[in-house]
């Protein structure tokens, strides 16, 4: 088996910079992201009890003018 080779210390150090900055870009890219996210998710939920407000109305309006034999 051959010995592992020393990596340099500049290439060492790259690559911890590197990786660090890609923490510190993730930590600021999340922070940004999490508002837009969750006024999204507001406007969603407001969304759907209106759209189920409706198919209640519709679902109301159908049943009422249904000609049916029961009646």
């Amino acid at each position: 088996m051959i010995p592992p080779l020393q990596v340099s210390p500049l290439i060492k150090t790259a690559r911890w910079s590197a990786l660090l900055g890609g923490i510190i870009y993730g930590k600021q890219r999340y922070d940004y992201l999490k508002p837009v996210a969750a006024e999204e998710r507001r406007r969603e939920e407001e969304e759907r009890k209106l759209r189920e407000e409706q198919e209640r109305i519709y679902k109301q309006l159908s049943e009422a003018n249904s000609d049916t034999i029961l009646k």
